[in-house]
């Protein structure tokens, strides 16, 4: 399924929630399958208005029915919830810089313990091996080949965290980046 397609899905899915009946009807359904005059009688609206929202939830994969003696038992496709979360949580999820992909599960800890979701760093580890996962993390930001000035180079940092000159020293300290005397120009430096 191509990324418009999905988009689409969700915005059919919130747009069949976004009826307040409709929304009603399926906080009733998680606790237990219902009749349409039961669902009618607990929302205090006409059997039609509730078969209505049903057919509409039921087009949208979210209920399901079946036949017990003259009444249709109408339950919570649960499934189709947990996909449909599914979905809108792998649409929010944000874009991983170029190369994370290759991380290792070490680094993956690394950064979940000391970064916040949007990869700013929330506090600087004291072992040498966490900081040079982050200053490896802060390095995706800088293009192979370019000369920063300081100012580009703090207006980058800063996105990472407050203390720029903390972080430019040691990506300097490190080897991760080199630099001109005087307060020159910055540039990556390429891996060994």
């Amino acid at each position: 399924m191509d990324h418009d397609q999905k988009m689409g899905d969700l915005v059919a899915f919130f747009k069949v929630l976004g009826e307040p009946n409709r929304l009603r009807i399926v906080g009733l359904l998680t606790q237990r399958e219902h009749t349409v005059e039961q669902l009618g009688a607990a929302l205090g609206v006409g059997v039609s208005t509730v078969s209505h929202h049903l057919t509409r939830l039921a087009r949208a994969g979210l209920v399901t029915s079946r036949s017990e003696s003259y009444y249709s038992l109408y339950s919570l496709k649960t499934d189709a919830l947990s996909d449909m979360a599914k979905t809108l949580l792998a649409q929010a999820q944000p874009e991983r810089p170029e190369g994370e992909e290759k991380l290792s599960d070490y680094d993956r800890k690394v950064l979940a313990t000391f970064t916040t979701s949007d990869g700013r760093i929330k506090t600087f580890p004291m072992q040498e091996r966490k900081f040079r996962v982050l200053l490896r993390h802060v390095l995706q930001s800088f293009t192979h080949g370019v000369r920063y000035p300081e100012k580009r180079v703090n207006e980058i940092l800063s996105k990472y965290n407050e203390d720029t000159a903390r972080l430019r020293r040691w990506l300097v300290d490190f080897g991760y980046m080199a630099r001109e005397g005087g307060g020159g120009k910055y540039w990556r430096v390429e891996e060994k």
